[in-house]
């Protein structure tokens, strides 16, 4: 893993928490994109090498729906960027960590991702993401 890549938050309103975060972090968001798969709507701020993710249910029965009504908003998953999600996957395999779903999917922010059961992980859930190759610039170094 090279560095952490964002923090996903989750928001019941994305709009309202854009306007909030526009405020705190003197900027917009650079892309919102909505993830069908996963039935959510995202907005990434960038802010220096760094990116906070907000994440707004689409369907009630989505993770995010349930992650909102059990804990509210706040922070979601920690994101760590790699260049071998493959080989992260396999090492941390074998060090016991279960990877949710038991496999990598298309992400937000053109990415491949896995998230590690917070069982494992103190409690936190965990993604690891890879820049789905060919298709975007790494202009970030992430």
């Amino acid at each position: 893993m090279d560095k952490i890549e964002h923090l996903g938050i989750a928001v019941h309103d994305l709009e309202i928490s854009n306007k909030l975060f526009e405020k705190l972090l003197g900027t917009s968001p650079f892309k919102t994109e909505e993830v069908v798969s996963e039935k959510v709507k995202t907005s990434f701020f960038k802010l220096g090498p760094n990116k906070i993710e907000l994440l707004q249910a689409t369907a009630t029965d989505s993770v995010i729906a349930k992650y909102l009504k059990n804990n509210g908003e706040g922070v979601h998953h920690v994101a760590f960027a790699t260049n071998n999600l493959e080989a992260d996957l396999n090492r941390l395999g074998e060090q016991g960590f279960k990877v949710l779903e038991g496999f990598p999917k298309k992400g937000a922010d053109n990415k491949n991702v896995a998230f590690l059961h917070p069982r494992e992980t103190n409690g936190i859930l965990v993604e690891l993401c890879e820049d789905i190759k060919g298709t975007n610039k790494r202009e970030d170094n992430c």
